[in-house]
């Protein structure tokens, strides 16, 4: 019976870390934006297809320019399963598939959370997220609107 007991314990443990681990990957990272872009809330299918290349102008007429991290880069990671609610293979071949069909560019690669943060500081239009532990001075921080 006490091993039993045990057992249960260590389930209630287990589902208390998953649940924990699931609910600080639900806000894993920031959409920012060049300061002098005025949009302050997208919805998931917004950013969506800010990042399939599919909206290429904000609001207001200026073009948008999308910075990104490495595919294995784990904010790039779970940016995309958070945000994009989808995996990184899926839009990496998204990508692949209209710059080869001429359809559209693919978003400018950086190595670095640092150089992902300068880019987008410095470029007007652009687009970026970051880790919630980056510093976000200089930045536009875009909510996420509920749709």
């Amino acid at each position: 019976m006490k091993s039993k007991g045990l057992t249960i314990k260590h389930l209630c443990l287990l589902i208390l870390l998953v649940v924990g681990a699931f609910c600080s990957r639900a806000e894993a990272a920031y959409v920012v934006s060049h300061p002098a872009v005025e949009t302050k809330q997208l919805t998931t299918a917004q950013l969506r297809r800010i990042y399939t290349m599919r909206q290429t102008t904000w609001p207001d007429g200026q073009g948008i320019v999308v910075y990104t991290l490495p595919s294995s880069h784990p904010t790039h990671q779970e940016f995309t399963k958070t945000e994009l609610k989808i995996f990184p293979y899926q839009l990496d071949k998204m990508w692949i598939k209209l710059t080869f069909s001429g359809l559209a560019q693919p978003p400018v690669k950086v190595n670095s959370m640092e150089e992902l943060i300068e880019a987008v500081k410095s470029t007007p239009g652009a687009i970026g997220y970051v880790d919630k532990s980056s510093p976000l001075d200089g930045l536009n921080v875009i909510a996420k609107e509920a749709k």
